[in-house]
């Protein structure tokens, strides 16, 4: 068995939420100093409305506080189905009930943000998100608590 445990970080991106409207989910800004690798892992739980539709939009910046965010290309994203565009594999819709998405982040600024923008959502949609950076400067790596 290898260890994974040690050479990785794990950060929270959107806290778990039950979303009943179509606010935006805007996640937290995430510092890939230090790591060579990102993906996000996208938790869904029961999503109650039967037409919702959320879509997830990733995008990336030089500057810590987000300004002149652009939308990361997809040449910059790895997608978790071949052949699908990075952003809509990792997009889910009413009766993606208590899966999982995965989007993963090749491109060369340091920091990213995730949003998860519902449509038609009138009903409770259970979700959270957290960043997993991989490939560390330094290992073994201490887990921060945030």
């Amino acid at each position: 068995m290898r260890d994974l445990t040690n050479n990785i970080q794990l950060k929270r991106v959107i806290s778990p939420v039950s979303v009943a409207d179509d606010t935006a989910q805007v996640g937290q800004i995430i510092d890939r100093l230090g790591y060579d690798a990102l993906t996000y892992i996208i938790n869904l739980g029961s999503i109650a409305d039967a037409d919702a539709t959320f879509v997830t939009l990733l995008e990336e910046s030089d500057a810590s506080d987000m300004t002149g965010a652009a939308a990361v290309a997809d040449a910059d994203m790895i997608s978790q189905t071949s052949g699908t565009a990075p952003e809509t594999a990792a997009s889910f819709q009413y009766d993606s009930d208590n899966q999982v998405r995965k989007l993963g982040y090749i491109g060369n600024k340091r920091y990213t943000r995730l949003t998860i923008t519902p449509a038609n959502n009138a009903s409770a949609a259970l979700m959270s998100a957290s960043a997993v950076l991989g490939h560390p400067h330094i290992a073994p790596v201490t887990q921060a608590t945030s």
